[in-house]
């Protein structure tokens, strides 16, 4: 697959009348911008975007991929994190007015090929067990954790996306990227990170492996981040993902970009500059599905 302008003017398929579960090959398109408008020039620009898509997962293979940086004479330098992810590090000396970056996806899921199977040895990986800054406890989480220690990890899991569901209720601009796990429970309200974090924080208290996942979902406006619970499967393992802040399991309709231990792994843009603290972020996005057979 290449990305040729004629690709990528064709147009989306209504997803919402496909059964992307059943097809054995479904297409996906990406494009995604973010600009950063300065009201005067700014000095030393190093910054770090994860939104390639992950090379592959599971039945999620990326095709092919383009990731363009205008405004600025940069060096960028791409690698594959711990967790598999493609990190681009731009760096800057000078930016005048402004920088876009923006990312071209071509990703195919190829129903065949999945679920995403891992090593028996992320059943007991410590960086889907323990605790981080912004998946600790408190003694809240703690005691709900006593009603989700019986049945299969797969069991467990569900059982707490739909708690979390129920207890965490959509709602945009009362938590930010600095909100854990557990001021987002008590707050009751949040958006679909603070879903995620709580879900990951119950599900390690209980022993399930989970990790945060940052990607699509299509017919959203904007990035979305979900949960994958690491449960065994023969002599191996396999992460199966769900999504507590629609209270359901993640399916075709979702493009995986990134997983980390939670939000602050994978952030799609993040960065410093030395000036001015003025600034402004647009954002553009379009994905969809191109094709599903």
């Amino acid at each position: 697959m290449t990305l040729s302008p004629e690709l990528l003017s064709r147009p989306l398929l209504d997803h919402t009348a496909v059964d992307l579960d059943a097809a054995d090959r479904v297409t996906y398109v990406l494009e995604q911008s973010f600009h950063y408008g300065y009201d005067e020039p700014i000095d030393q620009l190093d910054h770090r975007l994860v939104v390639v898509p992950i090379a592959r997962h599971g039945d999620q293979h990326r095709r092919a991929h383009r990731l363009d940086v205008d405004g600025a004479t940069v060096r960028r330098r791409s690698r594959r994190d711990g967790h598999g992810n493609t990190v681009v590090r731009v760096r800057a000396d000078r930016v005048e007015q402004g920088v876009r970056f923006g990312v071209v996806a071509l990703v195919e899921r190829v129903r065949a090929d999945g679920p995403t199977r891992l090593p028996a040895s992320a059943l007991h990986d410590p960086r889907l067990l323990r605790p981080t800054r912004l998946t600790t406890p408190d003694d809240r989480l703690r005691d709900l954790a006593s009603g989700f220690r019986t049945g299969t990890a797969l069991e467990r899991a569900t059982a707490i996306c739909d708690f979390v569901h129920d207890a965490v209720h959509y709602e945009y601009g009362v938590t930010s990227v600095e909100t854990t796990a557990a001021e987002a429970l008590s707050g009751g309200r949040g958006v679909c990170q603070d879903s995620a974090h709580v879900m990951i924080t119950l599900c390690r208290l209980v022993g399930v492996p989970a990790r945060y996942v940052s990607g699509h979902l299509l017919g959203e406006g904007g990035t979305h981040g979900w949960t994958e619970v690491v449960v065994p499967e023969g002599d191996a393992a396999v992460a199966v993902p769900f999504d507590p802040c629609n209270g359901r399991r993640a399916g075709a309709d979702y493009l995986t970009v990134a997983t980390g231990r939670d939000y602050a792994d994978v952030p799609p843009t993040s960065g410093s500059y030395s000036g001015t603290p003025n600034s402004t972020l647009t954002t553009n996005r379009r994905v969809g599905v191109l094709s599903a057979a």
